[in-house]
């Protein structure tokens, strides 16, 4: 079978570096395939090609104008229980950013976590680093911030490492807790213009601020985010849970295999997904190894480690 491209741009971008996903297509489907100028020839049997041609349509959004397939992207739609599936999520474009790149799911879990976020009052990401839970979840509290769904953005994280005093540290509270929030910072200054962000704070419309600082407080009308949930202990967890008000959305992300509390505390975010497994207006989403759409290298590292603590 013989499939035109569209132009070279749409060539390079199906094909990858060094042809690296025609590789992984071949490896995948059994199907032979080769790039001859703007062509794609595909040889092997009927459901081969049929396969090989399904994951290429799927991924046709972004190669079609020149933007890169990566072997992660290939494997979404191997993984994906509906190939038709991938093409809805790559158009569901969640924001631009200031250089006008789109931000959208990159992998199948990530997608789900998104729908979680948009269904659900309180959400649970649960994951390894580079899986996009907490970029995503900061991108869609922009997204309701500016469309006025909530009228403020609640940014909080454990300070475990600095044992939660942060005195020692220079500077104002600000100042104190930014270096924990460095990942929610990221996607504001990818998403708003950075000469915003200070009055945004000043304001109180953004608001970044440990977790121990959310004691008998109400949030109404606020989307929370808590990043690294699994430091947290089971008392703190349940107090950020019981502070949500009327009009808001909360998001707890965090990596259980990534728990930096004393070996005989309890994590929160552990016990929280055994004690409210099931309860109505509550999402758990759990992202994998599969889901990393950091460097190659690193999904093979989480996957590593994966291994050698489920023989241990």
């Amino acid at each position: 079978m013989v499939l035109p491209l569209p132009n070279r741009a749409s060539a390079l971008a199906l094909a990858g570096v060094g042809e690296v996903n025609l590789r992984r297509l071949t490896q995948a489907t059994g199907v032979q395939a080769v790039l001859r100028g703007q062509e794609l020839h595909l040889v092997g049997q009927e459901s081969q090609v049929t396969q090989c041609m399904q994951v290429v349509d799927a991924l046709a959004h972004l190669w079609r104008r020149g933007q890169p397939v990566t072997a992660a992207d290939i494997d979404t739609v191997l993984s994906a229980p509906d190939p038709a599936l991938v093409t809805q999520m790559h158009r569901d474009v969640l924001a631009h950013t200031r250089r006008g790149e789109e931000i959208c799911a990159r992998t199948f879990g990530q997608w789900q976590y998104i729908q979680a976020i948009r269904t659900h009052e309180i959400t649970f990401g649960i994951g390894p680093a580079g899986t996009g839970k907490t970029y995503l979840a900061a991108v869609l509290a922009v997204q309701a911030l500016q469309n006025q769904e909530c009228e403020r953005l609640i940014l909080t994280r454990p300070a475990v490492e600095a044992g939660e005093k942060l005195g020692f540290l220079p500077g104002d509270l600000q100042q104190k807790i930014s270096p924990y929030l460095r990942p929610l910072y990221d996607a504001l200054y990818d998403l708003l213009d950075p000469v915003r962000i200070p009055q945004l704070l000043e304001r109180g419309v953004v608001e970044v601020a440990p977790l121990a600082y959310m004691r008998g407080r109400t949030l109404n009308r606020a989307f929370i985010i808590l990043d690294e949930a699994q430091n947290t202990t089971p008392g703190q967890m349940k107090m950020l849970l019981t502070r949500l008000g009327f009009g808001s959305r909360m998001v707890i992300t965090g990596d259980t295999t990534q728990v930096d509390l004393d070996r005989r505390q309890d994590s929160g975010l552990t016990v929280a997904t055994q004690v409210l497994k099931g309860v109505p207006g509550i999402g758990f989403c759990h992202l994998t190894a599969a889901d990393v759409v950091r460097h190659p290298l690193v999904q093979r590292i989480v996957t590593a480690y994966e291994q050698y603590e489920q023989s241990g």
